[in-house]
C-alpha cells in the first residue's frame, strides 16, 4: 500500500492540479489577444459564464500532457500517475458547471 502513495505521486498531483490554473490566464491573455479585445473583459466573461469556465479550464488542462509525456519518457511512472490524478480532480467541477449551472 505504502508503495502506491509516495512524494512522487503528491508532487505529480500538485503539477496536474497547478499547471492548468497557472496556464488559464495565458490562454485567456492569448484570447483576448485573438479577439482584440481587453483582458480584463475577456477573463470576465469566461469567469461569469460557468459553461465557458469549463471549456476553457479543458483547455489548460492539455497543457498537462506536456508533463506527462516528459516524465513518461524519464520513466518516472508515480508522477505521471500524479499528474493523470491532478487531471481528474477537474472533472467534478467540469462536468458540475457544464451540466448543472
Amino acid at each position: 500500500m505504502k508503495e502506491n502513495f509516495n512524494r512522487q505521486l503528491l508532487f505529480g498531483t500538485l503539477i496536474g492540479i497547478l499547471t492548468p490554473i497557472l496556464f488559464l490566464p495565458i490562454l485567456v491573455y492569448f484570447l483576448s489577444l485573438s479577439k482584440d479585445m481587453e483582458f480584463g473583459v475577456v477573463w470576465s466573461q469566461i469567469s461569469d459564464n460557468n459553461v465557458n469556465t469549463s471549456k476553457y479550464l479543458s483547455l489548460s488542462i492539455i497543457v498537462n500532457l506536456f508533463w506527462f509525456y516528459y516524465f513518461l519518457n524519464k520513466e518516472q511512472y508515480h508522477l505521471t500517475r500524479g499528474i493523470i490524478l491532478g487531471m481528474i480532480c477537474f472533472a467534478p467541477y467540469m462536468v458540475y458547471t457544464y451540466f448543472f449551472q
